[in-house]
């Protein structure tokens, strides 16, 4: 990434918030790149650990049960890492050391709890922990380390922030089989913490407890797994609509990915994604023309094609005003047999022109300018055409329960659990 984050360098023996280690791990993943010594340098990461997770846990392990399941999983990482082989290769020039190994003593906390070592609570000696790897593994580690803890919130809510931040959407198609790979470290771990089997008859408990847990994680790296048929949320609107305020409220209930217009307008002109209400003041070039739209609009359809390859559901903020616009995000649930709904945020005249006057003061913007944008947008917004009211829903966002009533409709509509 070309453009500037304004984020602080990463430092040792940090205690961090989410927000904060998501910032700095993605300019640690921006700046600590090295050459890959081949091209299948991040494959062959994936394998020693995949590899060597299943030969430590498959040496400690007694049941015939447990063993197919680990078998089953062994068979599952070894086609995945297989089939991603391009992927990895792609990304070769993105390869770095982990996070783990250069900010130890670092600790994420959460309301006063820790809730992770080296803040992403990667183990540092698992098979291959040395090696330069694709920077999915670092963020597969945190979201692993936070699902294990039953943090469902903060694990959407890191994936998320971690994508709006990097654009690295890409990345998403190697979170499933790293992110195994870290659960079955954690059971490798608990295994490691078993007294030998009828070796240590004064602490049974101790026995039961390090296999309950070894068996936990083996379902979670099963979960992790699992393909799933994610939905594509397309939300349409025009200014102060209640678009953002909305769908941001889809990441910590339903796990959807924003994928929004204005930061990916902002990043495809190298510009500072951080603070994107800015959006004219320091622009070099006119980021709003029609050139500069078509080609924000494919960016969103490329990410959107991304993370629905990855499993995993989006959601798309933008006006849309242009059929085409919504057409050519539609498509890319279509041509993959996935389920996608247009939602349409709408408001009274009264109440749009009220939140774009609030909005503006509160930016320091021209008002009237800001207002001229909402009726221009109003005037531009194409129909709805018959094929498209198929997937529409219509969320009026003056409602008191607007937030519930957009879940539920996607629930409903897009059979999303």
């Amino acid at each position: 990434m070309s453009q500037a984050t304004g984020f602080a360098p990463p430092s040792g023996g940090d205690v961090l918030e989410l927000e904060a280690l998501v910032e700095r791990l993605v300019v640690f993943h921006r700046d600590s790149g090295m050459p890959a010594a081949s091209a299948d340098a991040g494959q062959q990461a994936a394998l020693v650990m995949a590899r060597g997770e299943v030969r430590a846990i498959r040496e400690r392990l007694d049941g015939d049960e447990d063993r197919e399941r680990l078998e089953h999983l062994a068979a599952w990482l070894e086609q995945d890492i297989q089939r991603l082989a391009p992927v990895f290769e792609a990304r070769r020039e993105r390869l770095c050391r982990s996070w783990a190994l250069e900010n130890p003593d670092s600790r994420l906390c959460h309301q006063g709890r820790v809730l992770l070592s080296n803040a992403i609570g990667r183990d540092p000696g698992a098979p291959g922990g040395d090696l330069p790897g694709d920077p999915a593994c670092d963020l597969a580690a945190l979201l692993v380390g936070l699902k294990s803890r039953e943090e469902t919130a903060l694990t959407r809510l890191a994936l998320d922030r971690y994508l709006r931040l990097s654009g690295d959407y890409e990345m998403t198609r190697l979170l499933s089989l790293l992110g195994a790979c870290h659960a079955l470290s954690g059971a490798r771990r608990a295994l490691s913490r078993r007294p030998p089997l009828n070796r240590d008859p004064e602490h049974p408990a101790l026995q039961a407890e390090s296999m309950a847990e070894c068996r936990r994680f083996l379902a979670l790296a099963e979960f992790i797994a699992e393909f799933r048929f994610p939905p594509l949320v397309i939300a349409v609107g025009v200014a102060g609509s209640g678009k953002s305020r909305f769908t941001s409220g889809l990441v910590s209930r339903l796990g959807a990915i924003r994928v929004c217009s204005d930061i990916e307008r902002r990043r495809l002109h190298g510009l500072d994604v951080t603070y994107p209400q800015d959006v004219a003041g320091s622009a070099p070039v006119d980021i709003f023309s029609e050139a500069a739209t078509e080609r924000t609009y494919r960016r969103l359809a490329s990410c959107a094609g991304v993370l629905l390859d990855a499993g995993i559901p989006a959601c798309v903020d933008g006006t849309f005003l242009r059929r085409w616009q919504r057409d050519l995000l539609r498509q890319q649930a279509e041509a993959r047999g996935l389920p996608c709904l247009l939602v349409s945020f709408e408001a009274d005249d009264a109440t749009l022109r009220r939140r774009i006057e609030k909005r503006a003061r509160q930016q320091g913007s021209a008002v009237e300018e800001s207002l001229s944008v909402l009726t221009r947008q109003q005037a531009d917004l194409e129909p709805f055409a018959d094929e498209e009211r198929l997937h529409l829903v219509h969320l009026d966002t003056t409602a008191d329960n607007a937030a519930e009533t957009l879940a539920g409709l996607i629930q409903e509509h897009v059979r999303l659990f």
